[in-house]
């Protein structure tokens, strides 16, 4: 224990009592003290003195839990009086010490003296000056110890000190109150205001028995926000330290045990309370930290009112330096080289509410996930309609704002990127889907932690781990006080509002929807949009906000290369520099807001027009940085000029798509005497649909103001006289009014009756065709029938081209079309007859430009060519572009002339 002397005295005489010396650990009563060694190696070795000669006052018991008619022993007079003086005087000082008497039992009394020999501050002796002690009765002064005892005694006697003053001493009884009916209301009535307090017992480094002043509640304290190693107790009732368990309770004993601290109550657990305990030489809790003896619990970290960053800090100041309880940590970035765990990055996309890709310095992606967030999403197994497929941008609450709110912030932002631990690949169960591996990073921008503020305002939660997971973020703390305050005022996730809905309607690739859509956006000019999707350089999907839908776009006035294609059987690859073109676009638009004008839309439902970014035209940017081609259809653009000087300056640099580009002059054919003249009478129509065969139905312009009338007439007639439902019975080449998608009705005729739910009708003015339930027919009124009015759309076909019999080819050109001239004023000249319908040229209105020329100069059809003389001449223009078209190697002609071996394969003959 602790170092012995062996006082000085003759050979022969009595034997002089061996004077030990020890640290005053903790005193029991005003007559009993717990002395310790010094240690070594662990806490040391101690043992009970009992004061000789002398009794002090017993202090108050707590009845045993196991004996419930005992009770409760209070105070004796001046005992507590009496055990503060030798607290005061001897806590954590060295005292030198005899053993004069050992009990049977191993009970040990002696003389206590203060300091390293017995010349010190006799112990008994001030007692007992003070009035704090008497004598044993029946004890005679028969030696000098027992003579000085008696003299103070009487000296304190003569004075009326302590227990020999006036009165019976209750005044020095304590009123010990062991529970506290409302610990909440105890902590808060308080106002974390420092109260004095005297550690009385310590269970473990981080629990401690406190008495509170003035008042003496005794009370079981846990330090808020750390958790030392505990003693378990095992069934037979012995107690198993954990490891370093009986360290961390004698570094607290040692610093705290029976001292005077200050204590801020800041919370309560059952009957426990939560706190931190300050003393004149520092704090506890970040010191048991520091040395290694403590970690960091979330649960109370949040009320620590000192700041939990200087635990963490404490926590992360003994890991790395892998102090006791860390000695075998290992950093979740240990393997990280130091540019991969902090560097800066711009923000290209946001995958959902709680992942984004950055672009890296070095050019390359990198997804990273927020740490220790989890994102909206649905609860429960019955809120989604099993049948509906599920859109979790839309469909899971809060989802949408979540993604807003990172999108706006962050989208093309630089933004500091903090790696704090990386997520490992897991496989799937029957739960859980498979997860590849994962960066999980702490992100700011202007000084703001991304995550932080997103579940501040409640639309992330904050994920919640293990105690010894240490996989979680370096701003845990801040999370946890966000979401708390998130949760108090009812913010996002925690609001007690309606959730709110996004009805947003999907018309990509619906053709009634957008045709019914696509006046609506020709009118409105510009619109808002943001880019949700970069399919390809010239192909997006746009969300337009205040139409709440979502439109597949197509970029007018450019040929941008093809991406690869997963076609039946095989992968069909790329034109060269798609990729490139792809990620140009991604990078400058996607998740952006943009505006767009739209022109018209194809075949499929797509609509096709310009896309503005910042101010610069999308376009006109592919081609510029030459990785697009101008297409013919600009010629009618305003943007014409813009497009046709970026392809100038880009086919001079010779990179890209232009890296071959050489200027060849075009062979000519050389031209035909015509006998006869081609009748040229181009007249005015206007072009409401095209087939999937190539065919186009067209109306008569200069009757387009009398089927206006009628048609307004025929559906204020129908308004007062409107049909029963049901009561129309279709047959087949019969004339009728139908009701379009639009709610408006049209005339028809049935062309197939296949059952009453099922009825094929052809709208008659308009080309188009629709399969309707007979409910949505009714009887034609004669006042508006073909009489009246013939039917005003008629079919044509284009003269000098072959339709391609390659589904994927003829689709091509039927897009084309689409994209060019429906819903558009021409000018149409008939050029022969044919069995089928007429064959005709078209014109743009505006450039006159031929419809069917600008096909075969885009490669999309090839000429037809016919021996009348008459036709010579624009066969001969037909055929110059149809070689420009093969020189160039473009759509059908990808791959050289494929005529001459397999034109039977394509559907093509020479």
């Amino acid at each position: 224990m602790a170092s012995s002397a062996q006082s000085g005295g003759s050979s022969g005489g009595p034997a002089v009592p061996t004077v030990q010396r020890g640290i005053v650990k903790m005193v029991l009563s005003g007559c009993a003290i717990i002395v310790r060694g010094q240690p070594r190696g662990g806490p040391p070795p101690e043992r009970q003195i009992n004061l000789s000669n002398i009794r002090a006052g017993n202090l108050a018991r707590r009845a045993a839990a196991t004996q419930p008619d005992a009770k409760d022993t209070p105070d004796e007079p001046w005992a507590f009086p009496a055990r503060e003086f030798l607290r005061k005087k001897l806590i954590g000082k060295e005292v030198c010490f005899t053993i004069e008497n050992k009990t049977p039992q191993g009970r040990e009394y002696g003389m206590i003296y203060l300091g390293k020999d017995t010349n010190g501050e006799n112990i008994a002796e001030s007692l007992v000056a003070e009035g704090l002690a008497t004598r044993r009765e029946g004890m005679r002064a028969n030696n000098p110890e027992q003579n000085r005892l008696s003299e103070c005694e009487e000296q304190a006697k003569a004075a009326k000190k302590g227990m020999w003053s006036e009165g019976n001493g209750s005044h020095t009884i304590r009123d010990l109150k062991y529970t506290i009916e409302n610990p909440r209301h105890f902590v808060d009535s308080h106002h974390q205001k420092p109260v004095n307090a005297i550690i009385e017992h310590v269970r473990d480094g981080s629990v401690v028995r406190a008495l509170l002043l003035p008042d003496y509640y005794l009370v079981t304290v846990m330090l808020s926000g750390i958790k030392c190693p505990t003693f378990r107790r095992e069934a037979d009732g012995s107690e198993t330290p954990e490891p370093f368990a009986a360290e961390a309770k004698f570094f607290t004993e040692s610093r705290l045990l029976q001292r005077d601290v200050q204590i801020i109550l800041e919370s309560c657990h059952n009957q426990n309370i939560l706190g931190t305990i300050l003393h004149p030489n520092g704090n506890i809790t970040e010191l048991l930290l520091k040395e290694g003896f403590a970690r960091c619990v979330d649960w109370s970290i949040a009320v620590y009112t000192r700041g939990a960053e200087k635990l963490r800090a404490a926590e992360r100041f003994a890991k790395e330096r892998r102090l006791r309880i860390w000695r075998d940590y290992v950093a979740p970035t240990a393997n990280l080289d130091q540019k991969d765990k902090q560097f800066v990055a711009k923000v290209m996309q946001v995958l959902n509410a709680d992942a984004i890709v950055v672009k890296l310095n070095s050019g390359d992606y990198k997804t990273i996930h927020l740490s220790s967030i989890r994102p909206p999403r649905l609860e429960g197994e019955n809120t989604q309609d099993k049948n509906k497929k599920l859109r979790p941008l839309y469909d899971i609450p809060y989802m949408f704002e979540a993604r807003e709110f990172l999108r706006k912030k962050l989208i093309g932002k630089k933004v500091n990127v903090t790696v704090d631990y990386i997520r490992p690949a897991s496989p799937a169960t029957e739960t859980v889907p498979a997860f590849s591996e994962r960066t999980c990073a702490t992100v700011t921008t202007g000084g703001i932690n991304i995550a932080e503020a997103l579940v501040s305002k409640g639309l992330a939660t904050v994920i919640r781990y293990r105690q010894d997971d240490d996989q979680r973020s370096s701003h845990y703390d801040e999370l946890l006080a966000a979401e708390a305050r998130a949760i108090k005022n009812g913010k996002g996730l925690h609001s007690k509002k309606e959730v709110p809905i996004h009805r947003v309607a999907d018309i990509s690739g619906d053709t009634q929807k957008a045709k019914q859509f696509l006046p609506f956006l020709q009118r409105a000019g510009r619109s808002e949009a943001v880019v949700e999707y970069v399919f390809s350089g010239s192909r997006l999907k746009l969300y337009l906000p205040k139409e709440t839908c979502l439109i597949t776009f197509l970029l007018a006035g450019i040929e941008c290369p093809r991406g690869a294609r997963n076609l039946p059987g095989l992968v069909q690859e790329g034109e060269p520099f798609s990729e490139e073109a792809t990620l140009f676009t991604k990078e400058l638009v996607l998740q952006r807001e943009v505006e767009v004008e739209v022109e018209s839309m194809d075949k499929a439902g797509n609509f096709i027009g310009w896309l503005h970014i910042d101010g610069a035209n999308l376009s006109v940017l592919l081609v510029e940085h030459a990785l697009s081609k101008v297409h013919f259809t600009a010629e009618r653009s305003s943007y014409y000029k813009s497009l046709l000087s970026a392809e100038e300056a880009a086919k001079q640099k010779k990179e890209k798509v232009w890296a071959h580009y050489e200027e060849q002059p075009v062979e000519e054919v050389m031209p035909v005497l015509e006998e006869k003249e081609r009748s040229a009478s181009y007249k005015p129509v206007f072009v409401t649909e095209i087939t999937d065969d190539l065919h186009f139905y067209v109306q008569d312009v200069e009757t387009g103001t009398q089927l206006e009338k009628l048609m307004e007439n025929m559906r204020n007639d129908i308004a007062s006289h409107p049909p029963v439902e049901g009561s129309y019975a279709p047959r087949r080449g019969e004339f009728c009014i139908a009701k379009f998608v639009d709610g408006e009705w049209y005339r028809a005729r049935v062309e197939k009756v296949e059952s009453p739910a099922k009825v094929h009708v052809f709208y008659i003015d308009y080309g188009n065709r629709e399969v309707l339930p007979s409910t949505r027919l009714g009887t034609l009124p004669p006042a508006f029938s073909t009489r009246v009015l013939p039917a005003q759309a008629t079919e044509y076909a284009f003269a000098f081209i072959q339709v391609p019999q390659d589904d994927d080819a003829r689709t091509d050109a039927v897009d084309s079309v689409v994209r060019d001239i429906q819903n558009t004023q021409c000018l149409l000249n008939v050029e022969h007859l044919s069995s089928g319908c007429p064959h005709v040229t078209l014109q743009f209105a505006d450039s006159k430009g031929d419809v069917g020329l600008g096909l075969v100069k885009e490669g999309l059809v090839m000429v037809e060519v016919r021996k009348e003389k008459q036709f010579q001449k624009v066969i001969t223009e037909y055929l110059n572009a149809q070689e420009s078209a093969k020189s160039a190697r473009l759509n059908l002609w990808r791959y050289g002339d494929f005529r001459a071996d397999d034109a039977d394969e394509f559907g093509y003959s020479r």
